[in-house]
Order: C-alpha cells, then sequence, then structure tokens
C-alpha cells in the first residue's frame, strides 16, 4: 500500500517511528508534515495528506498532532475523507471495517509509542465488510454531497 503521512509540532518523533514501523510492514509511506518540532499550523498538514488521499495517489493516511482531533478535522473537510481519531486498536480496526475510513489519526500525547504501532496495525490489517455498512458509508457520501456549498 501506499500511504502518506503527517503531523505538526507534537508528533515529530513518533511520525519518525510510524514511519519506519510502517515501511517495516512492507508499504510505501510518504511523509507530508513536518520535521522541526518548531511550533505550526496542523491544519495545514491534514489538508495535504486529505488531498493526497482523495486524489487516489495513496491507499490511505495516518494523521498525528497532539490529540489527533484538530488534525482529522482538518482532513474531514476534503470532500470524500473519512478520518478517524484512534487511541485504541479495536476502534482503528472497526473504523476501517464498518466505516471504510480512509485516513486514522491520533495524538502522540495521548497513546504511547506502541499503542501507536498498535492502531495503525490494527488499521492497516483490517478490511471494509460492505454490506449494510456499505449502504452507511454511501450516506455519508450523500451528506457530504448535499452540503458541498459549506465547502469553499
Amino acid at each position: 500500500m501506499k500511504i502518506a503521512i503527517g503531523n505538526d509540532h507534537a508528533a515529530v518523533e513518533l511520525k519518525k517511528t510510524i514511519m519506519e514501523y510502517v515501511e517495516s510492514m512492507g508499504h510505501e509511506v510518504t511523509n507530508f508534515g513536518t520535521d522541526s518540532s518548531e511550533s505550526c499550523n496542523y491544519p495545514e498538514y491534514g489538508e495535504k495528506v486529505a488531498n493526497a488521499v482523495a486524489s487516489g495517489e495513496f491507499d490511505c493516511g495516518i494523521l498525528i498532532c497532539g490529540t489527533g482531533v484538530g488534525i482529522s478535522i482538518a482532513a474531514n473537510k476534503v470532500n470524500g475523507i473519512r478520518a478517524a481519531v484512534c487511541s485504541d486498536t479495536a476502534t482503528a480496526r472497526l473504523v476501517k471495517q464498518h466505516n471504510n475510513a480512509n485516513i486514522i489519526a491520533f495524538g502522540e500525547r495521548i497513546v504511547g509509542v506502541e499503542l501507536a504501532k498498535d492502531i495503525v496495525k490494527a488499521y492497516l490489517t483490517a478490511e471494509f465488510e460492505g454490506g449494510r455498512h456499505a449502504k452507511r458509508v454511501a450516506m455519508i457520501s450523500d451528506i457530504e454531497a448535499r452540503n458541498s456549498y459549506n465547502r469553499k
């Protein structure tokens, strides 16, 4: 898989660790985040990863900031993105299986390194179940289309 990863200043070290981990799983990872611990704006990185995934150039994305929340909110403003914050492995697995999330996010201040790796593994190894879930994901896309006037 081709995976886009992005982060802000609060998650530089965890991003590097996760990149290495994902590569060790045999995936290709491209860094859209900052490599500096100087304060920066997480929405920029959420949008970069979201656009890379929405364009189809990447299969999915991983976003990391202090909590995972702000950067995921930014990513979810891009049409076609379903970014979910995950602080445990069950959520990471289920957002793929039930919601076909194409980006996961988590916070360096919230999860430790080993849990972050477990979250990534749970997400990357899960598969969308389709069926009744496909109808619900389509409903989310319909909401997005009906409300596209809200998007600039």
